[in-house]
């Protein structure tokens, strides 16, 4: 008998453009990337260019803006949680 499957990934629908913006700070000035993986725990981003983030901004993505916290980086690729 097989086990269900705890975790259900989430793929974005096409319905919300893959570009998005890192908000870093009020006056400072946004940083534009690309969403790669997007789930109802975080996400894997791609920044346009190399990037000093804080530990801890907003990601805008379409409509939504979420609080995240960076977990690892890996040359551009960042992995966020919410």
């Amino acid at each position: 008998m097989t086990q269900p499957r705890r975790f259900a990934r989430v793929r974005p629908s096409g319905l919300v453009s893959g570009n998005a913006n890192l908000i870093v700070g009020a006056k400072l000035p946004v940083i534009p990337c690309r969403v790669l993986d997007y789930s109802a725990g975080g996400a894997c981003v791609e920044l346009n260019a190399d990037a000093n983030l804080p530990q801890r901004f907003e990601l805008l993505h379409g409509a939504t803006r979420k609080k995240c916290r960076m977990v690892w980086k890996r040359g551009r690729r960042v992995g966020l949680c919410f």
